[in-house]
């Protein structure tokens, strides 16, 4: 119910309401800090009504493993200094989370998403799916939790 009010999340056949990743409510302003080693892969603010807003996408490889993870509904200033191919620690500031007026019309939070493959997108990539396509998108964005290590998810 809650992707209703934005036609993003509208499909031919099937509505989209699988969310794919996880939400962490804070306030604006918040810092975002890398959680591990990775490269900036591509940037964009998705401004549309129920989109991410300001996007960030890093491309992470661990033990031989490439994967990326997606920050989504930050502030428009966390996108002024970075460019395609810059390095980020774990540790280091990403970001900050948006105000509502500018990350696509949420509540402040960031939207964190594990990705497998990026099927050629830049810049923006699917936080929610039609249920049908459960297994599909679950072996593409697997739980993003494995990375944030929340108690009790």
């Amino acid at each position: 119910v809650i992707y209703r009010h934005s036609s993003l999340f509208a499909g031919e056949s099937e509505s989209r309401s699988l969310h794919l990743g996880i939400d962490v409510f804070v306030p604006t302003g918040t810092p975002l800090y890398a959680p591990l080693n990775g490269t900036v892969h591509s940037f964009r603010d998705n401004a549309e009504q129920g989109d991410y807003g300001p996007t960030i996408i890093i491309r992470h490889e661990l033990d031989g493993v490439l994967f990326y993870t997606l920050y989504g509904h930050l502030s428009r200033e966390s996108m002024a200094s970075l460019r395609v191919g810059q390095n980020f620690a774990s540790g280091d500031r990403l970001a900050e989370i948006g105000a509502t007026k500018i990350n696509g019309g949420w509540p402040p939070h960031v939207h964190f998403e594990i990705i497998t493959d990026m099927l050629g997108r830049v810049g923006d990539f699917f936080g929610v799916a039609p249920l049908s396509r459960r297994e599909y998108f679950a072996n593409l964005c697997p739980d993003p939790n494995l990375i944030l290590q929340i108690p009790g998810l």
